[in-house]
């Protein structure tokens, strides 16, 4: 039912989200290799889990596990030329990410924001928002196309274009706490934050471009753990899971 009008689960509370992942999430813990293919299985079972139930689903993954531009400065790559290599290291991403989808009969497609036709749709809203309709995954790969700006300004900027009820960004802990959980046993955690707490308090949700963008447009987020068993399926549903700041 993929190219198909699907029904949507009437347990479904956001019907349209956007997915952002960190590349590093990617990356095996064992041999250090770009891609740990049990964890990109388990990525897309989870995001067929939420397809099946009738959400549509646009996906932002970085590149931090091929190429980060601002580590690039520190091997001596001129900042903009580093960051359209972390450009390209997204688009790696997202055709793995594809690949892996569409093994299990979930049709993908891949835009990027730097022109690449063999390889990729350009990114054209009205497209996109067609392919949402149809009921296929979106990928959004080539970050805005632009040096300067982080994959989180990718995942605000295009939410706000694709009118998304929600970004769910994917991280290693389980929500927003005051300080770091890692270094503070005592840190606390929110199960909900206003916008303007978060920037005042400089709590690491997304960078203040991001942030901004998503404050200005009204798209709120969902910080969670995606290693916590159905997590994404949790998190559409509307329930109690993770940080949601709006």
């Amino acid at each position: 039912m993929s190219d198909a009008l699907r029904p949507v689960d009437p347990s479904v509370k956001y019907k349209r989200i956007v997915l952002k992942l960190s590349g590093e999430v990617l990356r095996s813990g064992k041999t250090g290799d770009p891609f740990d293919r049990a964890i990109l299985d388990k990525i897309c079972a989870q995001i067929k889990e939420i397809h099946d139930m009738g959400v549509q689903i646009c996906v932002v993954i970085g590149g931090g596990n091929i190429f980060r531009g601002l580590a690039g400065e520190e091997r001596g790559v001129e900042r903009t030329t580093g960051d359209y290599m972390g450009m390209l290291a997204t688009v790696i991403n997202s055709l793995a990410l594809m690949d892996s989808l569409e093994k299990t009969g979930v049709t993908t497609r891949v835009q990027s924001a730097i022109s690449m036709n063999q390889v990729a749709e350009p990114f054209i809203m009205r497209r996109a928002l067609r392919h949402l309709d149809k009921g296929r995954v979106v990928i959004f790969a080539g970050g805005t196309g632009n040096p300067y700006f982080s994959t989180d300004t990718t995942a605000a900027l295009r939410a706000s274009e694709m009118h998304a009820d929600i970004i769910l960004k994917a991280t290693k802990v389980d929500g927003v706490y005051d300080k770091d959980p890692k270094k503070f046993p005592d840190a606390v955690k929110y199960d909900e934050i206003t916008y303007l707490d978060a920037l005042k308090q400089r709590l690491n949700v997304m960078d203040s471009t991001a942030f901004s963008l998503c404050l200005d447009n009204s798209v709120p987020i969902l910080v969670f753990n995606m290693a916590a068993d159905g997590a994404i399926r949790k998190a559409v549903r509307g329930e109690k899971v993770g940080t949601i700041v709006r």
